[in-house]
């Protein structure tokens, strides 16, 4: 996709990812430089990634300057008027699904541009919609939503399918990117309203393996590697805990109280040598 639409299609994909990332931004409390990094790398990592793999060098955003004019323009305005969003990570995800369907599309159109196979032109598509917002993830410690349940890559995937078919239907492809736009950013919204996800992996059974148990049951043999000893059946305790229960160090075990009327236990207590018939006999005082 070239010409005016085509950058006009890129500068809207810019934009909004752009507010995404510094939405993002504002809610992690970053300040201005921080907010508009994160929209930046947001709003244009993605493309720079698509770029160096289809050997696109220098990346086009950093050949065409209103690229970063217009990721610097919306973090800056998101920055100072996010007061009006009063849900901030409603915002973010509505404009990630619209970023991911425009960015799908262009960047499935311009790696097939490249002469790459379908296949490959798919996948680069993928790259380009889901780079920007992995970037933002990373940068503000969330989890990337590419590695979430939710559907994320797959739309993005079935996305540049679909613009791939509509051109080679001999659609026009100003129309192909819209269509394909609007669609993934229907079945991204309707993934996240209706809270589709893709599979993920069963958690193991009770007693087939690893089990979970609850604060304080202990631990048991089966819990531990194998050739671990034995714990004891006395859940754990703190150690400064357990010498405060058991007194001053010993042999290791709590003292039994003594019987009413028994001898008290322990070490009988030394004899003076005078006591002692057998004993040797007590060395004088040395004088002064």
């Amino acid at each position: 996709m070239t010409g005016t639409a085509g950058l006009a299609a890129d500068l809207v994909g810019v934009t909004v990812f752009a507010a995404s990332g510094a939405s993002a931004g504002v809610a992690k409390r970053l300040d201005i430089f921080g907010v508009v990094f994160v929209g930046v790398v947001a709003a244009l990592g993605g493309g720079i990634a698509r770029d160096l793999l289809i050997g696109a060098v220098p990346p086009y955003a950093f050949t065409h300057w209103p690229y970063i004019a217009a990721a610097v323009l919306a973090s800056l305005l998101l920055f100072w008027l996010h007061p009006q969003f009063d849900r901030l990570r409603r915002t973010v995800l509505v404009l990630d699904a619209a970023g991911l369907g425009l960015f799908t599309a262009t960047g499935t159109l311009r790696a097939r541009d490249a002469a790459l196979p379908v296949v490959g032109a798919c996948i680069i598509g993928m790259i380009t919609a889901i780079g920007g917002g992995l970037g933002r993830d990373l940068l503000t410690g969330e989890i990337p939503i590419v590695l979430r349940r939710e559907i994320y890559a797959v739309a993005s995937l079935v996305g540049a399918a679909l613009v791939l078919g509509l051109v080679a239907a001999g659609a026009n492809r100003t129309l192909a990117v819209a269509v394909t736009a609007v669609a993934v950013f229907t079945v991204r919204m309707i993934a996240l309203v209706r809270h589709w996800s893709a599979p993920t992996a069963r958690p193991v059974a009770p007693g087939a393996g690893i089990s979970v148990r609850a604060p304080g049951a202990g631990l048991t043999a089966s819990d531990l590697p194998t050739g671990w000893p034995e714990p004891a059946t006395e859940p754990w305790r703190p150690l400064w805990r357990s010498r405060l229960a058991d007194g001053p160090p010993g042999d290791g075990h709590r003292d039994a109280a003594p019987a009413p009327g028994a001898p008290p236990s322990g070490p009988a207590p030394s004899s003076p040598a005078r006591d002692d018939p057998g004993g040797l006999p007590e060395e004088p005082a040395a004088a002064g």
